[in-house]
């Protein structure tokens, strides 16, 4: 597996996606340090990160990562490999996933930092916690981000994905059916985390939503969705070769 990893990976070099993963966590930082002024820099670079900008970074990434073999070769270099196409699209999942990761990092660094030049607002445990948490949580959307892409390009891909995270968190993140909604279920859980709703409101204190039960339940419906959808977009990207 890791050697399909590798090979998308060195797909990647000297693109705009490989960019994208540092330029989008120090977007956001900048953003909050420039619109709340440094005081609330931790907490609201968490909830702009989740809410708007790491969804459509996550998109353009998995959009990157499909369109080096779909946009002019149309997959005709992988089909004409002997290989296992459902092992090229983990290797696919694989290197969407490092690049995700290496974005939190980025993140991590840029709030740990701030805390110690600006007011902290977040514990370093909150924060390690909330940087775990959201990247669990978002792994689900990888395979899909990627499957959409493939099949109804860039585009179309970037609308629903925005839409979905934006819409499900401000409808259903603070609901009773939160765990029913995937695209809802980061925000949920980062208000028991970190303490602050997606509006960027402190939680009020005794407030239910503050119970870190939700914790568990959401990491694993999302592991679990992730498994899934991986597992299926796999099978449907295997199917290319009866084509």
């Amino acid at each position: 597996m890791q050697q399909y990893i590798a090979a998308e990976h060195l797909k990647l070099k000297r693109t705009f996606t490989k960019k994208l993963v540092w330029l989008a966590p120090i977007a956001t930082l900048l953003l909050c340090t420039v619109l709340m002024g440094g005081r609330m820099l931790q907490s609201a670079s968490y909830n702009w990160w989740y809410f708007m900008l790491l969804p459509g970074a996550l998109t353009l990434m998995c959009s990157g990562v499909i369109q080096k073999d779909c946009k002019k070769l149309k997959y005709r270099a992988v089909l004409g490999m002997a290989v296992d196409l459902a092992q090229v699209w983990y290797g696919k999942i694989g290197v969407c996933v490092r690049l995700l990761m290496v974005s939190f990092i980025v993140l991590f660094i840029g709030i740990t930092l701030g805390g110690f030049v600006f007011s902290t607002s977040v514990t370093l445990a909150g924060s390690v916690a909330a940087t775990l948490i959201l990247f669990i949580t978002f792994l689900w959307q990888v395979p899909l981000c990627l499957f959409l892409t493939d099949r109804i390009g860039m585009f179309a891909t970037l609308i629903i994905n925005m839409l979905g995270n934006v819409s499900c968190t401000i409808l259903f993140a603070t609901s009773s059916v939160w765990w029913a909604v995937p695209y809802a279920i980061p925000a949920r859980l980062m208000c028991a985390v970190i303490k602050v709703l997606p509006n960027g409101l402190a939680v009020p204190s005794g407030d239910p939503l503050l119970d870190k039960g939700v914790i568990v339940p959401g990491l694993v419906i999302t592991i679990c969705l992730f498994i899934i959808l991986s597992i299926l977009t796999a099978m449907s990207f295997r199917k290319r070769e009866a084509k």
